[in-house]
């Protein structure tokens, strides 16, 4: 494709954003992961990354409703539920699970969002599934079972791995339905006001389950949490989000969920890096089939 002058540029912007945003996005499970070991509790990390990026959600919340129309009761239903299912529930699944289980695994199982919202579609409309769908979800599942394997074969407890993949899919399958039913709202709404009110309910339900379970005093951390909560709210929440919403409306959803893919990979690299996770051909293989079963699932 022979880009017109200035369009190559814009070209070259929105990859660069979409590998922030996946950067930013796969850095979430490596920055929790360094937190555990301070011994914070997967309610308490979760409050602080949402107390951090709080302030840009409020804002972006404010300003696009400003002269916006005001939302109905039906519309504040949908967006407590989706917000509730998409940022407060699979959130929260996804830090405990990540107390049972490796970065990398858990960036793949997160990853099989796609195939989850195809079989919602088959559930809910009664749709067949062709044969290239089938072929995606045999290699997404198929990707995971050999995941699985790499974190048994590495893990001296076996029961912490089905324990902590079974929290992380339960947090896949929320954040698939969070997605499957938000673009009806989002055409409603906009991307920019949906998304910040969403947050803003979740940030709302992660503070109440915090004081419903914790005391105040639990918000006294070492100073390592703290950072590592910021770099969480800042780095891998509010970043990602809004580079990946420029990156769309640079290149286009397609090449951003292209580049996005790169996603698990980095997860596992800098699992390796950072927190001295194993590596083998097994996680490898796994990475590749999810990547491959995705990939074959979002083609137009």
């Amino acid at each position: 494709m022979i880009l017109a002058p200035g369009q190559g540029s814009a070209h070259r912007v929105g990859v660069a954003l979409a590998i922030l945003a996946a950067f930013g996005f796969s850095f979430k499970a490596i920055l929790v992961k360094l937190a555990y070991p301070y011994g914070v509790d997967a309610v308490t990390l979760l409050a602080l990354r949402m107390a951090f990026a709080l302030p840009v959600f409020l804002w972006i919340g404010f300003s696009s409703s400003r002269n916006a129309p005001a939302l109905s009761v039906r519309d504040w239903f949908a967006v407590a539920a989706l917000g509730v299912l998409g940022y407060y529930g699979a959130s929260i699944l996804d830090f405990l699970g990540l107390k049972y289980i490796s970065a990398g695994l858990e960036r793949l199982i997160l990853f099989t969002y796609p195939t989850l919202i195809l079989l919602f579609g088959v559930a809910l409309h009664g749709r067949a599934i062709t044969r290239r769908e089938g072929l995606a979800l045999a290699l997404c599942y198929a990707g995971i079972a050999a995941a699985f394997a790499h974190d048994l074969q590495f893990s001296a407890d076996m029961t912490a791995v089905w324990i902590g993949g079974g929290f992380v899919f339960a947090s896949s399958v929320s954040y698939a339905l969070y997605l499957f039913g938000s673009a009806g709202m989002i055409a409603k709404l906009g991307a920019a006001r949906f998304t910040a009110l969403a947050m803003l309910v979740s940030t709302a339900a992660i503070g109440g389950h915090f004081l419903a379970v914790q005391p105040l005093t639990a918000l006294v951390q070492p100073w390592q949490v703290y950072a590592l909560g910021a770099a969480m709210g800042v780095f891998s929440t509010v970043l990602p989000v809004f580079a990946q919403s420029a990156a769309i409306r640079r290149i286009g959803s397609g090449p951003a969920a292209l580049v996005g893919m790169l996603g698990p990979l980095l997860t596992i690299v800098f699992a390796w890096l950072l927190l001295d996770e194993g590596f083998s051909v097994a996680q490898m293989i796994g990475a590749a089939l999810v990547i491959a079963g995705v990939a074959t699932v979002s083609r137009r």
